[in-house]
């Protein structure tokens, strides 16, 4: 089997999906950016080859590449980079190449664009916020006379919190008219509930091999337009409602054979035509691995390697690890520049050093989202984890 990695040294924990391939067999071939020197040891012992661009953006040099691999190990079987940013282009070399493990040129505006991807929603049957294109001013004021204050106004195509606005009233309206860039944006009715994901590894029936749940309680777009802490929560179990939803838009998606991160809301009110309080309403599916370090939460709170059972399906289509009896609650917490804190990092090490699995200084980019200095833990009880990301996150007034 012939895998083609798009820029397998970002995320660098990646390398871990590119190790896992490579232990079950697989030419693991490597197309970057970096030069081939400042990939890490893991990686490079991972990769059967690796052809270094000068830019991922030249869509021709990366073909080039691509062309170069089949010509030397024959037809390639898969092509991915696992990271939102490369999907479109993903797509565009599976095409080109007819690599059918993935999704084409022709299925790729169904999960980039916000308004194709509400369609979906609706076809699936699947409870999702009122939407419309803000196209004019008279055309949100229109679109808020049905749905009322708040609204959340986003990029018809992006990922993140970037660019997104939480209008309360007509002044917040006026403002985000007077700063619109020149792209275009989608409206939605603000839902009102805890923001849940289910991450998923499914099979080519669409069938998940593996099931978790995370708990973000505050939104990130709130961190970022804020200034808050992000804390965050891998969980040991998947509720049954977040299982059966997760796996119906899944299938509403057509996903197969693709480790997915799905949005959705658990709803804290009541809400016409999304369901009562503890429903889930669809936000948005991400057909990759959820961002940062969560994978590696996901595997200390269920006591799994999920780049192995990602690697199990691509080369197997099954699941060859068992389901382990420990599994606990991953908690990050990150603290952000600027701030004052209650309790130092080494008050922080001297708690919970005994069950910190991570800690580290993050790099700048993600500083505004996630935090300069993160500290995750797995812990067994939610008592706990409040606990721990009060000792973490309380600052001085």
């Amino acid at each position: 089997m012939n895998f083609v990695f798009i820029s397998p040294n970002f995320p660098h924990t990646y390398w871990n999906f590119c190790d896992r391939l490579r232990r079950n067999g697989a030419n693991v071939l490597g197309i970057g950016d970096a030069p081939y020197d400042d990939l890490e040891d893991g990686l490079k012992g991972a990769l059967t080859e690796y052809y270094k661009v000068s830019s991922l953006e030249d869509y021709d040099q990366v073909f080039r590449a691509v062309a170069f691999f089949s010509f030397k190990y024959g037809k390639i079987d898969w092509i991915e980079s696992l990271n939102e940013y490369w999907l479109e282009q993903d797509a565009r070399l599976r095409t080109d190449f007819n690599v059918t493990t993935g999704m084409q040129t022709d299925r790729i505006g169904f999960i980039k664009d916000k308004s194709l991807m509400k369609k979906m929603y609706q076809d699936g049957k699947i409870p999702t916020a009122r939407q419309s294109k803000v196209t004019t001013r008279e055309a949100a004021l229109a679109f808020i006379d049905k749905v009322g204050y708040p609204v959340i106004v986003k990029p018809a195509i992006g990922v993140g919190a970037a660019d997104t606005w939480k209008l309360k009233n007509e002044e917040d309206l006026n403002a985000f008219y007077k700063a619109l860039p020149e792209i275009p944006y989608v409206m939605e009715e603000f839902m009102v509930g805890d923001l849940c994901s289910y991450e998923a590894i499914m099979d080519a029936d669409c069938e998940p091999l593996f099931e978790n749940m995370t708990i973000w309680p505050t939104p990130i777009m709130d961190i970022v337009n804020e200034d808050l802490n992000l804390h965050y929560y891998t969980c040991p179990d998947v509720p049954e409602g977040m299982r059966e939803i997760g796996r119906r838009t899944a299938k509403a998606f057509g996903v197969a054979r693709r480790f997915v991160h799905l949005e959705f809301f658990r709803l804290t009110k009541e809400m016409k035509g999304l369901g009562k309080v503890g429903d889930y309403a669809g936000l948005e599916v991400n057909m990759r691995p959820p961002g940062g370090y969560t994978p590696d939460m996901i595997n200390f709170a269920h006591s799994a390697d999920v780049y192995q059972i990602y690697a199990d399906m691509v080369t197997f289509n099954e699941r060859r690890s068992p389901e382990a009896e420990d599994k606990y609650y991953c908690v990050y917490a990150g603290r952000k520049e600027g701030h004052n804190y209650v309790h130092s990092h080494e008050e922080i090490m001297d708690k919970y050093g005994s069950v910190m699995v991570m800690q580290e200084e993050m790099p700048p980019v993600n500083w505004p989202q996630m935090g300069r200095f993160m500290y995750t833990v797995k812990l067994k009880t939610m008592e706990e984890v409040q606990e721990f990301t009060s000792f973490v996150q309380s600052e001085t007034k």
